[in-house]
């Protein structure tokens, strides 16, 4: 550069503001491009956050006592006393906090200004901390904190763009979806009970990269203790558990499904080997009565885990953990003993979509010639199911940009799906869509079965046909998912939860509503609307316009009438088709690139969707190819 810049202009941030190193980069410019005086675009940026509590948020982080019923009466699996004091992992927990239920925590603090980087001035990348004082809002148990930023692109503070979650959003009706931009939860490094009417401090710290929170009673600055090391986990559990996979295991209702279906194979004499990572499914097995367990932890980290575990629980010579890859087993390894029951979740760590925990399938062929003649497999079986969805907003990280703000992008568009034609179009990518609300336009359909009782087979399993739409909506792509057959009376889906149905769903009077009297008269109806998510009260004078958490009043734009006439124009206009989503898996999503771009009317009226699923028994891959059709079968 021939001189300095008196302009500074970057896109340098993520969901933590600092993680992609924008302290250092600024840091760096000061210092050696810009003049003293530069103008920075943005000008300024500033990081809030929100004490709360939460049983489901810290049951991302923490192991729960697992309750285990027996003919003997109960036994409690409890965590070891390192996975209690570990103060977790240290990187962010990033994600759409909209689609969290304002039922799922409590609120403790006001939204708090934790500190703000004016990148106009000198940054610096050194370790920090700021403090805030407050009084809490209620009592509880502080566990986790909330915490978004927003930034000021000109001086004045007239251009705003904000990451706030809708309560905290000075415009709800106006907020603008985001998925490179989320916000944070950050979990406290031990849960502290806090009294309303007393007050504390909470700290936010940052090193060049990252953020944490510390609760103190009292000032850092007044007490002199400032806790500057970043958490890090001592107890191997967080490295080898995802958030989702502490929350799976902490799902009190789907160990009792195992539990029970543990129940119909297990016999006094059962010799069980347990094939997942990290799994308490061999604990299960040795509490319901098997004779001997075994379980493979093909890791260090697993085996190391798995070791505490069960020594916190007096199991440390009653289960017999063998680290070594399930091909590798010998008679030896298992003293001389015939395997009756091989079990499996299945979950695995390096497993990305959903169908690539059918790694199973492998381990049980492996395995086969320790097996017992008849011997039972858990699950039996799993099938790839499939399903047409229009997306809320999520069809939006594939669909061209054109004209942004008076430019023209069509160049990036052409060289993006240049890209994505090369391979990833054909492909399916892994999202966790209970936070990407969806419909589904189509009933969900089952595409291929895997029979666990047998070995994996030398030839590819196929299979074609047609999915119908059978709701009026835009088909943004196909989402797929596994379920495991543990018996043939117990189903476990890592997707659809519960059956989809056009159901009439009682309406709870709004406080929000424009003629409050209205919802308080009529024990009305609601009707979804699929491209705003609505909800139209009857009769037809109000419309409730729903983030997925928060209502507010609008006038309603009806023509006057009433009976059955209105009532069958509301649910004709207002289709339903919600999906609930397992939680604590990702689903995969193929994208139908044709339904994208919004501005492009679709040619024809599609009926149906295609496919052709195919797996490849000699790479575990499954490939697949769906087309929307004018033709249903």
């Amino acid at each position: 550069m021939p001189c300095r810049a008196n302009i500074l202009v970057t896109e340098l941030f993520d969901t933590e503001l600092i993680g992609e190193g924008a302290l250092p980069s600024y840091e760096h410019a000061h210092r050696h491009l810009v003049q003293e005086n530069c103008e920075a675009v943005p000008h300024r940026a500033t990081v809030y956050a929100q004490l709360v509590e939460s049983r489901r948020m810290w049951s991302w982080n923490k192991l729960f006592p697992v309750r285990v019923q027996t003919s003997l009466g109960e036994q409690v699996i409890i965590p070891p006393s390192e996975l209690e004091r570990c103060p977790g992992a240290p990187s962010v927990y990033d994600i759409q906090l909209n689609q969290v239920s304002p039922t799922d925590f409590t609120v403790l603090s006001d939204v708090l200004p934790m500190f703000s980087v004016d990148f106009s001035k000198q940054v610096s990348s050194s370790a920090a901390f700021y403090s805030r004082q407050f009084e809490p809002l209620a009592s509880g148990q502080a566990q986790v904190v909330l915490s978004w930023w927003d930034i000021e692109m000109d001086p004045e503070g007239k251009i705003k763009c904000t990451m706030a979650p809708f309560w905290a959003h000075s415009d709800p009706k106006g907020l603008q979806w985001r998925d490179h931009w989320m916000q944070c939860v950050y979990f406290l490094p031990q849960e502290e009970p806090i009294v309303q009417g007393t007050t504390h401090c909470l700290v936010a710290h940052h090193d060049d990269y990252c953020v944490w929170y510390s609760l103190q009673k009292t000032s850092p600055e007044e007490n002199g203790r400032v806790h500057q090391m970043r958490p890090v986990c001592d107890c191997q559990a967080h490295l080898l558990w995802n958030r989702p996979r502490f929350g799976e295991i902490n799902d009190q209702d789907r160990t009792d499904q195992y539990a029970q279906a543990l129940r119909t194979v297990l016999t006094p004499d059962s010799i069980c080997l347990c094939v997942s990572d990290g799994s308490l499914l061999s604990m299960l097995a040795y509490y319901l009565g098997a004779e001997q367990v075994f379980t493979i932890e093909s890791s260090a980290a697993s085996h190391k885990l798995m070791k505490k575990i069960f020594k916190a629980n007096h199991l440390e010579n009653k289960i017999n953990i063998i680290e070594k890859r399930p091909e590798l087993l010998t008679t030896a390894d298992l003293e001389g003993k015939k395997v009756s029951l091989l079990l499996g979740e299945p979950f695995f760590t390096t497993s990305l979509l959903p169908w690539h925990n059918l790694y199973f399938w492998y381990v049980r062929t492996a395995v086969d010639q320790h097996l017992k003649p008849g011997a039972v497999v858990m699950p039996q079986a799993a099938s790839l199911h499939a399903m047409v969805v229009e997306f809320r907003d999520l069809w939006r990280i594939r669909s061209p940009c054109g004209d942004c703000e008076g430019f023209d992008v069509h160049i990036m568009d052409d060289m993006i799906k240049s890209a994505l034609d090369f391979r990833e179009s054909k492909e399916a990518e892994p999202h966790p869509l209970w936070e990407y609300p969806c419909r589904s336009l189509s009933e969900p359909q089952r595409l291929l079965t895997f029979d666990f009782r047998q070995p994996v087979p030398q030839q590819p399993v196929c299979a074609e046909g047609s999915m119908e739409l059978r709701r009026p909506g835009r088909s943004h792509g196909i989402v797929l998912w596994m379920e495991y057959h543990l018996t043939p009376d117990s189903t476990v889906s890592t997707g659809l939860l519960e059956p989809v149905e056009d159901k009439v769903v009682p309406c709870a009077p709004n406080p929000e509503c424009a003629d409050p009297p209205l919802c308080s008269r009529y024990s009305c109806s609601v009707f979804l609307k699929p491209d705003s998510y609505s909800v139209v009260t009857w009769p037809p004078k109000q419309i409730c316009f729903f983030s997925p958490l928060q209502a507010s009043g609008l006038e309603a734009d009806q023509e006057g009438g009433s009976g059955a006439r209105d009532l069958l124009h509301l649910l004709m206009l207002f289709p339903q088709g919600n999906c609930c989503w397992n939680p604590h898996c990702k689903q995969g999503v193929y994208f139908l690139n044709p339904t994208l771009d919004p501005r492009v009317p679709l040619l024809g009226s599609p009926r149906a969707v295609t496919y052709t699923v195919e797996f490849h028994p000699n790479t575990g891959d499954i490939t697949m190819e769906f087309k929307l059709t004018d033709i249903p079968d």
